[in-house]
């Protein structure tokens, strides 16, 4: 199915998204790897809050190139979601409500998105140069001293992605593998 969705987002919007469902997002999301990821696990463990309010949050793991005259940002493809898979698990119960990636995710994540009602999203890997396209602005809003892993808010437009682990716990990855060994075993 093809959704449209635009920030701010709810947990009643991403609860009627389902694994295989093509989305374009539109609003204000997060980039942030993992330096970033890090440092916001560390922030919490020292009992201080986060530079960004999570709840309702998506984060979308990618760290961009320098920006060309003109664009906000550069070449913004996703970075390898599992790399992420450690820190993800405490900030799902904070509140944070979509990530966007590439990969598979832990057990782990899997169960705090369905425990939390959160949604992993898939942006397509080696196409980062399209997808910088549809960022309209981009601002450095914690750890600018980490440079490409600092937090950015991003403003973006018609941002396609594809809903990998819907908030169910039905994973995309394991069904479409599923489905292709059932199709070539006849």
């Amino acid at each position: 199915m093809n959704r449209y969705l635009k920030a701010p987002f709810t947990k009643e919007m991403f609860s009627q998204l389902r694994a295989g469902d093509y989305v374009t997002l539109s609003g204000t999301i997060y980039a942030a790897r993992d330096a970033a990821h890090r440092r916001m696990t560390e922030a919490l463990a020292a009992g201080e809050t986060l530079p960004i309010d999570i709840r309702g949050a998506v984060i979308y793991y990618m760290g961009p190139t320098p920006a060309r005259d003109g664009r906000p940002i550069g070449s913004a493809g996703p970075t390898t979601a599992s790399r992420m898979d450690k820190y993800t698990p405490a900030l799902l119960d904070l509140g944070l409500l979509g990530m966007i990636g590439k990969g598979r995710r832990s057990d782990a994540v899997k169960e705090a998105a369905v425990r939390s009602g959160a949604v992993y999203f898939a942006a397509v890997g080696g196409a980062g140069a399209l997808l910088s396209q549809r960022i309209k602005k981009s601002e450095v809003v914690a750890y600018g001293d980490l440079g490409t892993e600092a937090i950015r808010r991003l403003e973006i437009e018609d941002f396609p992605v594809i809903v990998v682990l819907d908030s169910t716990g039905a994973d995309l990855y394991a069904t479409a593998a599923d489905a292709y060994r059932t199709e070539i075993n006849g």
